[in-house]
Order: structure tokens, then sequence, then C-alpha cells
């Protein structure tokens, strides 16, 4: 099995041999593949239980400014 560099290697040297029209296809398939990972990510994610309802009150505190320097809670780091 090929390792990354070796696989994105091989990539850029097919990409460079496609028509502009073929181009446009490996970009619409790449785009679904990249949205089709961050739905599987995201539904991993949601997956968690309780997950879904510590994120919601997380983006509020966001919205009104109410967040902590991280340096507070881990001096550590």
């Amino acid at each position: 099995m090929l390792n990354s560099s070796d696989t994105r290697e091989q990539i850029y040297r097919y990409v460079e041999q496609l028509s502009q029209e073929r181009l446009a296809v490996v970009l619409d398939f790449l785009s679904y593949l990249v949205e089709r990972e961050n739905s599987d990510a995201t539904a991993e994610l949601l997956a968690i239980p309780g997950f879904a309802p510590e994120l919601n009150a997380a983006e509020q505190e966001a919205e009104v400014d109410e967040l902590v320097d991280w340096r507070a809670l881990r001096s550590d780091v």
C-alpha cells in the first residue's frame, strides 16, 4: 500500500494529464468526498451522549462573550 506522500504524488501526476473538462469532474468528486468526510465526522460527534447540548451552550456563551482564557484553566500547558 502507498503511503500518504506517495499517494499524493501519484494523484498529482494523474491530475496533470487530465483535460480541463475532466478536471472539473475530479473537482466535483473531491468536493463530494470532503463534504461526506465532514458529514461523517459531524455525525460521529453528535452521537456522543450530551455533545449537542454542550455545543449549543458553548455557542451561546461565545455569542455573549462569556469566554474564559484557556490559560486560566490550564496553567500547566
